[in-house]
């Protein structure tokens, strides 16, 4: 596996790689949500089923543009989304006309956040679009808070790894449903 700086991460990802990097809790794995076989990589290596849908994280709304629809929520929830972002906040919003069934699994919504963690602001700013966004760990496994507890056999199916330390949060960020508030993860 090699170990890439920002710069570098990117055409990782343009190659379909799949990547490590801190997120605000906990690190996570992220690829293209695009490239379907970056994210039937992922996913393999996870061991983890398309059924369940995967999250995107941005560095802004407008990268959200087309793989969600925040005008088919009611104004008032729209407003408590984009109010709660960039933050520690992530919500299943309506999919857009851009999200695959590799991305939504067997859902009608994907889970989103715009977030305020400032290394993955950076890499999704160089890459210009949402990424995956999946805690980095075999399914059923703990997440790693730390680069040191990540899995040495996951790391070696890795195709770069952004070095950098997580927001700090005691959890993995909260989960609602936009059109209700309803929580599904706290």
């Amino acid at each position: 596996m090699l170990e890439l700086d920002l710069h570098n991460v990117v055409p990782a990802l343009q190659a379909g790689g799949v990547i490590a990097y801190p997120t605000e809790a906990v690190w996570g794995l992220g690829c293209d949500p695009s490239n379907e076989t970056a994210v039937m990589k992922l996913l393999a290596l996870k061991q983890r089923p398309v059924e369940k849908g995967m999250i995107l994280i941005a560095a802004s709304p407008a990268q959200l543009e087309g793989w969600v629809q925040l005008d088919a929520l009611p104004a008032g929830r729209r407003q408590a989304v984009l109010e709660s972002w960039p933050g520690a906040n992530t919500w299943i919003v309506p999919a857009g006309p851009r999200a695959p069934r590799w991305i939504t699994g067997e859902h009608t919504g994907i889970a989103v956040r715009v977030t305020a963690h400032p290394l993955v602001q950076g890499l999704c700013k160089a890459w210009g679009g949402p990424l995956v966004s999946t805690s980095a760990n075999l399914a059923g496994e703990p997440p790693a808070r730390s680069r040191e507890q990540l899995d040495p056999a996951l790391l070696a199916l890795l195709d770069g790894l952004l070095d950098g330390a997580t927001g700090g949060l005691a959890q993995p960020t909260r989960i609602r449903v936009a059109a209700t508030g309803e929580v599904l993860r706290d």
